[in-house]
């Protein structure tokens, strides 16, 4: 789903990790929540080490560097992402 201030994804990764070298750098803030799997999330600024399951959530800032290190390779792991620009209200 997708409108003019927020975007809503579902996505399913096995045994995904981002290239080496690549980082997102993305200039809304994003939710994302693992529902089923697993994966490991690098941020920058300050460093952060982020291990997810299912259930877990974190907000990324706007413009703060981040990759996904490893999604489990042995099973789907399904995120849901909504990415927003920051300060908006309901």
């Amino acid at each position: 789903m997708e409108t003019p201030d927020l975007r809503l994804e579902r996505i399913v990764s096995t045994g995904h990790a981002t290239p080496p070298g690549r980082w997102y750098e993305q200039p809304t803030a994003e939710w994302v929540a693992v529902l089923a799997g697993s994966a490991g999330l690098r941020l920058l600024d300050p460093e952060e080490e982020v291990v997810m399951g299912p259930g877990d959530a974190l907000l990324i800032p706007a413009r703060r560097r981040h990759r996904v290190e490893w999604t489990d390779p042995r099973r789907p792991t399904v995120w849901l992402a909504l990415h927003f620009r920051e300060g908006l209200s309901g």
